[in-house]
């Protein structure tokens, strides 16, 4: 789609060119902008997006950025202000999004890290990278299974212990007595959540020989595809929990009110068999630590991703350090995949993997047409008043597309800069009065120089 996108926008500068007057140039910057139709000649210029970082990125994903029209370096020090923010753990703060930040991108699928709420309401997407990390979390959850089983953390600290006192080869054959465990193989595994990672557990997991109930009350067809044939589908969580040996918890972390916060708790782990193994690689937070502690006094076992103040050292729980995400591979495919939406979206103004902004997809601009983009406010009335707008100038839109997602409401818009009285429209004119239209948060215009364009409205005031 990229390479389709910017063959069409050489093929548009190319065209425009030809259309060229004697009229003098308006001289822009880098983020502003401010042409006439009969300008654009200067606007075939190269120019640059600016991408600032946040933590070390992969530099595999960075190479996704061409360097003839994207410059990417460390927020933090740079003297140029960025176009879109590329971060993974850091938390970031509204006053390093600046005026001219138009996109976020975590490298990750939780963005618990960026304040996503503000983001909405300044007209900014978020995006993150789901599935990137699923085969990575997988392959820990399989692991938890096999440590959870086995009591293999406690007979390696064993034979630490005798290999200080220089008896391991004594008392290797006498002591594996204590550590015996159980075969996972024929036993039940719930799988609560069937998105990336959990889809991806349970397809393994039957391979492995096991029987497979899953849970998933929004399940995708997508992920649907993706489970193993045999899988039984329940009815709820405490339904698929109540036979399992073992439970994989991959759901997502939502606070406040009917959110997952706490969600294993009583109610559902009262539920569960007294020896069943918990497997939590999703977020600490899902699970009732106090509940849990009583589940585990009882004899049932629980491994975790995450720390837990209540839990840490019981003989019955494993906590990891984070490390389900914590590969090379992993790294590299979150990277390539928020560079890759960035890109997108920068160029083309298609939408997709954002937590807050609608799933927009235009198809390529056709030749010798402009591309705009509008976000707004999802109230009434606004799309009708963007339109009527653009028809004061006489502009026909060759191809358009609206989506809303709570709050907000984006529009791609694809217009013919040929009018047939021959008059010229001034760009920055009509852009200043679209974004300036009661309930419109910013626009850009895709055009020309990488980077120019943006336009918001802060405070009711107009910035470029």
């Amino acid at each position: 789609m990229l390479s389709r996108s910017i063959l069409a926008r050489a093929n548009l500068n190319r065209a425009c060119t030809r259309w060229a007057s004697s009229i003098p140039a308006v001289d822009v910057d880098h983020f502003a902008s401010g042409w006439n139709i009969d300008d654009i000649e200067s606007f075939t210029k190269p120019g640059f997006f600016h991408v600032h970082t946040y933590n070390k990125i992969s530099e595999k994903g960075l190479d996704r950025f061409p360097k003839d029209t994207y410059v990417v370096e460390p927020a933090e020090g740079s003297s140029q202000p960025g176009h879109v923010i590329m971060l993974r753990s850091h938390k970031l703060k509204e006053d390093q999004v600046g005026v001219t930040t138009r996109a976020i991108a975590r490298c990750g699928a939780g963005t618990n890290n960026i304040p996503v709420d503000r983001m909405t309401e300044l007209g900014i997407p978020v995006f993150n990278t789901p599935g990137a990390n699923a085969n990575a979390v997988k392959e820990l959850v399989l692991c938890g299974l096999l440590l959870g089983s086995r009591k293999i953390v406690d007979g390696i600290n064993h034979m630490k212990d005798l290999g200080e006192q220089g008896l391991a080869r004594e008392r290797v054959e006498k002591d594996k007595a204590l550590f015996g465990g159980r075969e996972i193989k024929g036993k039940t595994l719930a799988v609560v959540g069937l998105g990336h990672i959990g889809s991806s557990t349970a397809r393994d997991a039957e391979v492995l020989g096991m029987n497979v109930v899953g849970y998933d009350p929004g399940l995708s067809i997508e992920s649907a595809l993706k489970l193993p044939t045999e899988i039984e589908l329940a009815d709820s969580i405490a339904s698929a929990c109540a036979q399992a040996d073992y439970i994989s918890v991959n759901i997502p972390y939502i606070k406040g009110e009917g959110g997952t916060h706490g969600i294993f708790g009583k109610d559902i782990i009262h539920h569960l068999k007294p020896d069943a193994v918990v497997l939590n690689f999703a977020r600490g937070e899902l699970v009732d630590s106090e509940a849990m502690k009583e589940h585990l006094d009882g004899g049932g076992k629980y491994v975790s991703d995450f720390p837990d103040d209540l839990l840490w050292d019981h003989e019955n729980s494993i906590l990891l350090p984070h490390l389900g995400a914590s590969t090379a591979e992993a790294e590299d495919e979150a990277a390539a995949m928020a560079a890759e939406t960035l890109r997108e979206y920068s160029e083309t103004g298609n939408i997709r993997n954002s937590v807050n902004f609608p799933t927009t997809a235009l198809p390529a601009r056709p030749d010798n047409t402009l591309r705009i983009t509008v976000v707004n406010e999802n109230v009434p009335g606004v799309l009708a008043n963007i339109t009527e707008e653009i028809s004061k100038y006489k502009l026909n839109i060759v191809q358009q597309i609206n989506q809303s997602r709570g709050k907000v409401a984006y529009n791609v818009l694809d217009l013919d800069p040929a009018i047939e009285d021959g008059s010229t429209v001034n760009l920055a004119t009509l852009q200043k009065e679209l974004t300036m239209l009661d309930g419109v948060l910013s626009s850009r215009i895709l055009f020309g120089t990488a980077g120019a364009g943006y336009a918001r409205k802060i405070d009711g005031q107009y910035h470029v």
